[in-house]
């Protein structure tokens, strides 16, 4: 299944280019021309990657990217900029705030799409083309999609990573420092009351399909997806 970048680029003779090189990719391409609608484009879709450009009208890459960490739905996004800034510190400020990769234009059409791979693989190591499925709860990796017969889970990205987590790992006890770690890197401060919220969301989407007992809080330890739905420990 294809994933899907988010495109923010005010140069429409750059981002159509873009468009149609990650469309030859097998990517799904999403637009944004300006940093007010890159915003209402975070908040309309799931999203595998953001490629931004560092100058817009309204606003600025880097402002995108503070966005983007700051909240916690769309936090573990990878982010690739692409933008005529060349100079180290203009480099370095863009990592240091948050992107994962930072390519100067003009760039090889080339090695722009293996910079994507490469971040793709790092970001989803988990994903593969073997579905998982526990106790009729189905998850495709490759679509990021969640479903138990007929019936499909809208899960955010968050929420979806943290089940791939749980089911390609049952039965085992993970703390909340360890969720963290896995969910945003080693790096980024997430208080406790984070990662409760979005166990509670995810818990609540598991409701709909009658899976939310597999989704158990052990006292003291931490989280465990199981496959015997026992009564979740309180």
């Amino acid at each position: 299944m294809t994933k899907t970048i988010l495109v923010i680029e005010d140069d429409i003779a750059v981002r159509s280019m873009l468009k149609l090189l990650l469309e030859q990719h097998d990517f799904t391409v999403i637009e944004a021309d300006d940093y007010k609608r890159a915003l209402t484009q975070l908040q309309s879709a799931t999203y595998h990657l953001v490629l931004l450009d560092w100058m817009l009208p309204g606003g600025s890459g880097i402002q995108i990217i503070k966005y983007i960490k700051q909240h916690t739905d769309l936090a573990s996004i990878p982010i690739i900029m692409l933008t005529a800034k060349q100079m180290e510190n203009d480099r370095i400020t863009g990592l240091n705030v948050g992107a994962d990769d930072y390519i100067s234009k003009p760039f090889s059409n080339k090695e722009l799409i293996a910079r994507i791979h490469a971040v793709i693989r790092r970001t989803y190591p988990e994903n593969s083309s073997n579905i998982i499925e526990l106790n009729g709860l189905v998850l495709d990796p490759d679509s990021h999609r969640v479903t138990s017969g007929d019936t499909e889970l809208k899960l955010g990205p968050t929420e979806f990573k943290l089940l791939t987590f749980f089911m390609t790992k049952p039965e085992r006890v993970f703390s909340r420092d360890q969720l963290i770690d896995h969910i945003w890197g080693q790096d980024v401060y997430i208080d406790d009351r984070t990662i409760d919220v979005h166990i509670g969301r995810l818990r609540k989407q598991l409701e709909i399909s009658g899976h939310e007992k597999m989704l158990q809080t052990v006292r003291g330890a931490g989280y465990r997806f199981s496959a015997h739905q026992h009564s979740i420990h309180k």
